[in-house]
């Protein structure tokens, strides 16, 4: 079982109250700040109360060689977050022959998110940020193409009109809790980059099992000076940054973030730094209404990793689940426990879920398992309509 002890003390302290409540896999932080009012925000209600809401897109920085862990091969990196919505709609991928796993082997993310929703009966909207290929999921439509490269002068020049889309749809929604994953390769640079820009702490995490720091500090380098900017020059202009270094993803996010925190809902990040970046992306805007973080302890475990700085910075509650994958014997599953993947596709929060349910996680493991070996024997794969995807 992995520990998710804090390593910072100074001003991350053990929510006791929380502690008593969690299942021994999970220890909960809590950032106590004197700038505003703890929050009243009831992080643990009932599960019928929640829904997910997972956001797709694509960004050509992807594509750089040896920059992400998304897909078995190049081919597939492509259609993976098409086909992450996919599994968590239909039940199976279609844009791919099987669900999506790394070069090893080992499953996506989404399948433990599809496994939760089926266990809790917890509702999965699906969202198009930019992914830029068909898919056969239902979708809400927010933007149809992908990111440029943040080499690039521009990486994301519809930034605005993204971000104002989907701060609609936040503040539209019905619900009173959010969970808010994503899906998009190469996510974690481009989060990097967002977060230089910003001048705030940039250790990003990887899907990979060993994080290519250096190659992404070049790109991330190199994205900057193409833009014209100098590291922390976007401070306090989230919409620059977004431009100069992000992607559709994390452009929605953190409007959909706004909108619904601005609309009352309770909004629970449900990710790894990714959505760290995304939180700096809200913060920055103004936003200082409560969030939370809720990841894998893969994420916390992960050295090149700032999570904690990220949570200090952005006044972030953290949730840090062990889904205890290490000891798991199926093949798909057990890259986890070596450092593969780690997280995305809302799977910091379905794990979350499950820990405060009465559901265990031994149930949740053997469930994934059972629903990757009954795709594992078939075959969905076909061409997907030639609409960007059926719209919700």
């Amino acid at each position: 079982m992995l520990a998710c002890p804090p390593q910072r003390t100074t001003r991350l302290v053990l929510k006791q109250t929380e502690l008593l409540r969690a299942p021994a896999e999970r220890v909960v932080y809590a950032e106590r700040r004197t700038s505003r009012p703890p929050p009243t925000t009831h992080w643990h209600g009932p599960v019928a109360s929640v829904r997910v809401l997972i956001v797709a897109g694509a960004t050509e920085t992807a594509l750089i060689p040896g920059i992400s862990g998304a897909g078995a091969d190049p081919a597939a990196l492509r259609a993976v977050p098409s086909a992450d919505l996919e599994l968590l709609a239909r039940g199976h991928s279609v844009s791919l022959p099987t669900i999506p796993t790394t070069s090893r082997g080992t499953a996506t993310p989404a399948l433990f998110t599809h496994a939760m929703s089926e266990m809790l009966g917890v509702d999965v909207l699906c969202v198009d940020a930019g992914m830029g290929r068909p898919t056969r999921a239902p979708v809400i439509p927010v933007g149809s193409e992908p990111g440029r490269n943040i080499r690039a002068e521009t990486a994301l020049p519809n930034a605005g009109a993204l971000h104002e889309r989907a701060r609609a749809l936040g503040a539209g929604l019905p619900d009173e809790h959010i969970l808010v994953g994503e899906t998009i390769p190469g996510g974690t640079t481009t989060a990097g980059g967002v977060l230089s820009a910003l001048g705030e702490p940039a250790g990003v995490s990887s899907s990979l099992a060993e994080n290519p720091v250096e190659l992404k500090r070049t790109v991330v380098d190199a994205g900057l000076a193409a833009s014209g900017l100098q590291a922390g020059e976007a401070s306090g202009a989230p919409m620059r940054a977004l431009e100069a270094m992000g992607d559709p993803v994390l452009a929605t996010v953190a409007g959909l973030v706004e909108g619904a925190l601005e609309a009352g809902i309770t909004v629970e990040l449900a990710g790894g730094t990714q959505l760290g970046a995304a939180a700096a992306l809200v913060r920055h805007a103004g936003v200082q209404a409560p969030m939370r973080l809720s990841t894998t302890a893969y994420v916390r475990a992960d050295e090149s990793a700032d999570l904690d700085g990220m949570v200090e910075a952005f006044d972030l509650e953290l949730t840090c689940t062990d889904p205890e994958l290490e000891t798991a014997t199926h093949g798909a599953l057990g890259g986890y426990g070596s450092g593969e993947v780690k997280e995305g596709v809302g799977m910091g929060g379905a794990v979350r879920l499950i820990a405060d349910s009465t559901r265990s996680m031994s149930a949740l493991r053997s469930h994934a398992a059972a629903i990757y070996d009954r795709l594992a024997g078939e075959t969905h794969c076909g061409e997907p309509s030639e609409s960007p995807g059926e719209r919700a």
